[in-house]
């Protein structure tokens, strides 16, 4: 079986494939952990803060929404770019960080909702500024034969404290009637723990070290490659059909599952996710990227399309699992993809350009899907997410080769 592409003149590729993962992905895994603890416990609970004890409408609630992640959108590819521009991660990566861990407690002083859109943007700029230094970190501190599964373990981490912090809000909340304002203060706490082990545990890998030649603002560049730009067509492709998961919970509660349950469906999901990530991400390292996520793009499109035959409640327990493996197969294989086919002084822009295709497609895809399931039911709409992924997975079999011909830069 042939290795993983390896980059030229990375310190990384020069070591043997080992067992265990960096020091630095596991310090980035605990601080991901953390930090979705931190959010988690916020963020479920926030649109009834929001109308409840603030007043806010609908529109307004998602009017904040947009705004934070757009926001967001737009920062990792700047932060990305300035990250190879200056040659270092970890300052970026611990300001982000930072940002989110200090302002987004501040949610429990809150006296109007539009206090709480300033503290949600400025909450999105932390993770646009720390989001792709931190997974260009990730791929600079790994060899090429480990970068799937070195992905999948942090987006498993992610996923693990997407679980925990709903369920620590829930106890707080039902439990021990904690007022919703302390519990938002409590965050504050895993978020300076996942803070600390950013600024005190994570090293500068040595590969992002060193002068590097750049322009003065991101722009299309001709070093990443053509399949670089052509994987990212069939990314965003793929994107516009795979609209925000607010929908399957709607659907969810369309065919049966009751509203007390829905919290304890989203948990459920967490946990395959976080239960799939490395398990996906090594696959990618032992069959090659390409096929990873034609079978996790394939297996998006089946389970788009059982939502749309769906008509009885545990359909959608079986269907919830199978989504969450679709997360499990193509996390870490997209991201390791990325920095398979461009230039380890490129990185941070190209996870930049991915995040942002990423970004950009959500706001479009999810309007799209809402108008169809407005005119012609849930069914086509899901119909349609089933279509955009199988034409996504055609086009990322036309546009990326297979591992024996990937060149890195070319």
């Amino acid at each position: 079986m042939t290795e993983a592409p390896q980059l030229p003149g990375d310190p990384a590729d020069a070591r043997p494939p080992r067992l265990g993962l960096s020091r630095n992905v596991y310090l980035l895994g605990a601080v991901s952990f953390f930090t979705d603890v931190a959010s988690e416990m916020i963020y479920p609970l926030l649109p009834v803060f929001l109308r409840s004890t603030l007043g806010a409408s609908a529109g307004f609630i998602g009017a904040i929404e947009g705004a934070a992640e757009s926001t967001a959108s737009l920062l990792k590819l700047a932060s990305g770019w300035w990250s190879d521009r200056v040659s270092r991660r970890k300052p970026l990566v611990v300001f982000g960080y930072g940002i989110a861990s200090v302002v987004r407690p501040l949610v429990a002083l809150a006296q109007t909702a539009s206090h709480v859109l300033v503290v949600r943007v400025a909450d999105r700029i932390g993770k646009g500024i720390r989001t792709s230094p931190r997974d260009a970190m990730i791929a600079d501190s790994v060899p090429a034969s480990a970068r799937g599964r070195a992905f999948g373990f942090h987006r498993g981490a992610d996923h693990a404290g997407a679980v925990f912090g709903p369920l620590i809000a829930f106890g707080l909340v039902q439990l021990f009637d904690v007022p919703l304002r302390t519990v938002f203060l409590l965050a504050a706490i895993p978020g300076a723990i996942a803070l600390a082990i950013a600024l005190l545990g994570l090293r500068e890998p040595a590969v992002a070290r060193g002068p590097q030649a750049g322009g003065t603002r991101p722009e299309f560049d001709p070093r990443m490659g053509g399949r670089f730009w052509a994987y990212l067509g069939a990314v965003l492709l793929f994107t516009l059909g795979n609209s925000t998961d607010a929908f399957l919970l709607l659907r969810a509660s369309d065919l049966g599952v009751p509203t007390a349950m829905l919290p304890i469906l989203w948990a459920y999901l967490h946990v395959v996710k976080s239960v799939s990530s490395m398990p996906g991400g090594a696959l990618s390292d032992r069959i090659g990227r390409k096929p990873t996520l034609l079978a996790g793009w394939a297996l998006f499109a089946i389970v788009y399309a059982g939502f749309a035959a769906a008509d009885a409640a545990w359909h959608v327990w079986a269907l919830f699992a199978a989504y969450g493996l679709f997360f499990g197969l193509t996390e870490g294989a997209e991201r390791a993809l990325v920095a398979d086919i461009v230039p380890a002084t490129k990185r941070g822009t190209a996870f930049g350009w991915f995040h942002l295709a990423v970004g950009l497609g959500a706001l479009p895809a999810s309007v799209l899907f809402g108008f169809v399931w407005d005119g012609f039911g849930a069914p086509a709409a899901f119909v349609m997410g089933a279509a955009l992924a199988a034409l996504a997975a055609l086009a990322l079999m036309i546009v990326v080769p297979g591992r024996r011909a990937i060149a890195v830069g070319e």
